[in-house]
């Protein structure tokens, strides 16, 4: 059990009429318009520092405050290896099936917690998707936390991952450009995926290995798309093997109930380069695949 969180949003001018149920239950569909009432009803949900009724207007500037009881968060595995530390930058091997950054009920039970609980000044350069094992950098200095995002921008940063994917690419090499951006979903209003206006994405392939009906391939990408090799493989015709969420097209697959951070697929962050914040010299940090993903 954590000791509960208060989520605040300052309101933007498209809730202009709408109430604050209303803003609620169409913003966060995570829950029905039941529970956001009884929330309210508790006196959990706060507008401009007074309980929230859910009838009351809301207007642009103002300040909504979920305070969020104490909750049971999902099982997950909470331990981590530093694979390299200096007085800039720490960058740890975040196991399969914990999350990143706090998101779906997950706020303790996640990296970033967990590492500021040993290292406080440490901040997330980047995140992996919560099925996605490998290496997370974290930035401990004013100095790295100003040059390593300014890094990442610039595309000075090298990322390459291993996956495992159905079938067998017909090619040795190849390159994904589908653009991502955002499609409609039932359950959570819209989700990243392959999408005709969608932002550029590139991302380049390599076959390392045949298995049967499998390929072990190594993934490097150019671009930061939220699950954009996910999203890139399954466009490509060769979804990661066990993703329930990207099927054909790289869209979300229709017969199922997924979310985008179920997990089941193989994807691990082997390197990553990039110049060190401090010195500008070329850094190198490296975590070797689990079983699976080896060559």
């Amino acid at each position: 059990m954590n000791h509960g969180f208060a989520y605040v949003e300052q309101i933007g001018p498209d809730a202009i009429g709408r109430s604050v149920l209303e803003h609620l239950a169409d913003r966060y569909r995570h829950s029905t318009m039941a529970e956001w009432a009884g929330r309210l009803t508790a006196g959990e949900v706060w507008l401009d520092g007074v309980a929230a009724a859910p009838a009351d207007p809301l207007r642009p500037g103002q300040r909504l405050t979920w305070h969020r009881p104490p909750w049971r968060e999902p099982a997950a595995p909470l331990d981590f290896a530093v694979v390299h530390r200096d007085a800039d930058v720490l960058a740890v091997a975040k196991p399969r099936g914990l999350p990143t950054m706090p998101a779906g009920g997950f706020f303790t039970h996640t990296l970033h917690w967990q590492v500021q609980r040993r290292h406080p000044e440490a901040v997330a350069v980047h995140r992996l998707g919560r099925g996605t094992s490998g290496i997370v950098l974290f930035a401990r200095s004013a100095s790295a936390r100003r040059g390593l995002p300014r890094a990442w921008n610039a595309g000075e940063v090298v990322r390459i991952y291993r996956g495992l994917v159905c079938g067998r690419p017909s090619r040795e090499t190849f390159t994904v450009e589908t653009p991502i951006g955002v499609v409609p979903h039932p359950v959570l209003g819209t989700v990243h995926a392959a999408c005709v206006g969608g932002k550029p994405a590139r991302t380049h392939v390599r076959m390392l290995a045949r298995r049967n009906d499998a390929s072990l391939v190594e993934v490097e990408i150019k671009t930061g798309r939220p699950d954009q090799i996910r999203i890139h493989l399954a466009a490509a015709g060769h979804p990661l093997v066990g993703d329930p969420f990207y099927g054909a097209g790289g869209l979300p697959r229709p017969e199922g109930r997924a979310l985008p951070g179920d997990g089941g697929y193989r994807l691990h962050a082997t390197r990553l380069e990039f110049p060190h914040p401090r010195t500008h010299a070329r850094t190198v940090v490296e975590c070797p695949p689990p079983a699976e993903l080896r060559v």
